[in-house]
Parts: structure tokens; sequence; C-alpha cells
């Protein structure tokens, strides 16, 4: 079962496409998880599926003598699993994310060895967030410290070029990169300017397309997407989206992501009584945000579930 590039897929398609990003399961929970997140979707044809990839977390515990105990815990495991899962169960391509933080060079390296041999082509790089309760990222001691150098390493091996450099006969892989770029700039980066600087870096460095992080101002994108041609990144750039789902979430997005929320949507959030009237609305701004973008030609619509259906569903629905 040969897996299509995400960018073949774009060059060949008439029209804008159908995609959405999932969470391995809890660790204990079982594949149904997924299934119950991917079933009501299939209906839109989707393009590629994205899995996130998630590093060890540390829980401290609480003795019974007083005293505090530090666990290493890795919450999500299974990315390399469900990705195989997914593309053999459904036959949809599947997108991967590498990530810098909690893996070595060489873990890293044996991630992608195993991808490469299940047939995976397209990956989604990213540095990861800092672990919880941490200000600042910290990599690994033998890690790559940003995605930029993720990226130089996996364009390496799809020239054939291993950590090893004794391997002999070394076959390459045929990797396609993908990397996230930032309407409103990541909130690390100084300015607008230096984000696209790097962004740009990783397109010469190897990366064929962009996915973008949630915005919900369309305007954002726009002007994102013109600043980035202007500046000679001439690949594919993917809207990310993510409706509103909580009265919480006026609150955590800015915070957590460095994401503006437009006035209007925010007094339509507050209005509502309940959660469901806050989902509906989320859903009726996203359908707004959605038809705009598919006017605007946009390759793909990716929506980030976080394991949710029913409401992408509605989306998908009323634009596709």
């Amino acid at each position: 079962m040969r897996d299509i590039k995400v960018t073949e897929y774009i060059e060949k398609a008439e029209k804008t496409l159908f995609s959405f990003e999932l969470l391995p399961p809890l660790k204990g929970q079982n594949f149904e998880s997924i299934q119950q997140t991917i079933d009501p979707l299939l209906e839109f044809d989707p393009a590629f599926i994205n899995i996130t990839y998630h590093q060890e977390e540390v829980v401290y515990e609480n003795l019974s003598n007083g005293l505090i105990r530090k666990n290493t815990v890795r919450k999500r495991p299974g990315t390399v699993g469900i990705s195989a899962a997914i593309k053999f169960r459904y036959g949809i391509p599947v997108v991967p994310h590498i990530i810098c933080g909690g893996f070595t060079r060489e873990e890293t390296e044996n991630a992608l060895i195993d991808l490469n041999f299940l047939g995976v082509k397209n990956l989604l790089v990213v540095r990861g967030d800092p672990q919880p309760g941490q200000k600042n990222f910290v990599p690994e001691k033998e890690g790559n410290s940003h995605s930029l150098e993720l990226v130089e390493q996996i364009n390496r091996l799809n020239a054939g070029h291993y950590l090893d450099g004794g391997l002999k006969n070394t076959a390459s892989t045929d990797f396609c990169i993908g990397v996230a770029g930032y309407p409103e700039k990541h909130m690390e980066s100084p300015n607008m300017e230096s984000d696209l600087h790097f962004l740009k870096k990783k397109v010469e460095a190897g990366a064929s397309y962009i996915v973008t992080q949630m915005f919900y101002d369309n305007q954002k994108y726009f002007e994102f997407v013109k600043t980035c041609r202007a500046k000679g990144i001439n690949v594919p750039i993917i809207p990310g989206l993510k409706p509103i789902t909580s009265m919480n979430q006026l609150i955590s997005i800015p915070k957590t992501f460095n994401v503006d929320l437009p006035e209007e949507l925010v007094k339509e959030v507050l209005k509502c009584k309940d959660k469901d009237e806050i989902r509906q609305v989320g859903v009726e701004w996203s359908i707004q945000q959605s038809k705009e973008l598919l006017n605007f030609g946009v390759p793909v619509l990716h929506f980030y579930t976080m394991g949710k259906a029913d409401n992408i569903q509605k989306i998908a629905s009323a634009v596709f």
C-alpha cells in the first residue's frame, strides 16, 4: 500500500482537500477511541490524517511518609502504531508528527526507520512544547534543539546519510517533510521577521509544505501567505482550524498559543448559556472561516479535532 505524499496529493487535486489531526489515545485505552473520531469523518474523503507525538512527562507523587516521588511517564505513546493501524485499516495516508522534545537523535532516527519500513511517506516536524511546569524548552542531551535541526536530520536520511557514518550500502528514505507556520508568530519569537527567517530556513533545509497554527481571523492567514510569498517561501501553506468548544478557551487559547480571538467571536461565546451553545458558536464560526478560505483557494482545510469528531463533522458537512 503506497502512501501518497501530501505535496503530490495537493498537485493532483482539483479542489480543496480535507484533513484532520488526532491525538493518540491515553495509555491503557484501545484503538476504538481513535475509530470513534475517524469513522464519522470518512464521508468527507480525508486526504491524510495527522497523528501527534508526545514526549515523556514528569509527574510528582505525594507519598504517605510526606516525601514526594518524581515519576516519568509517557501518557500518550503509540504514534507509530496508530499510524500503521490507520494506514492499513483505512488506506488513508498518515502524517505522524516528529518532535525534538524527549528524544535523542538516535531515537529519532530509529522512529524514522520504523516509519519508513511501514511505507509512511509524510511527516510533520515540530520542536514540541516545554515539559509541564517548565518555562523553557529543554532538549535531550543528544537530541535536536530546534525543528530546523530535525528537518536537517530527516533530509540527511533522505539522502542516505545515517548517524553511524560507518554504515555501508545505506538506503535512502523518501519522506515528505511538513513544518509548522504561525500566522501570529510563534510565542517565543521576538518578532514576525525572525519567525519567517527561520521558517524559510526550514524550507531551504528540505521542508515541502507548511501547516499553520490555529487562527480565528482569516485576515491573519491571508497576510501570512502574502508575506511568505514575498520572502520566497513558495511551498503549500495549509490553514489549521480549531473550533471553539468551551468558555475556558477564551483564556487558554490566547495564553497557550499566542492567538488573538476576534471581538465578535468572544461576544458570541459570552452570550452562551451552556457548553452545547458554545460548541455551536464554534461550529458556525469555523464554517464561516472555511467558506472564506475555500474562496481564497487554499490547498487543504486542516482541522484540529482534539479527539472529538461531532463538531468537525458539522463543519465539513456545511463546507464540502
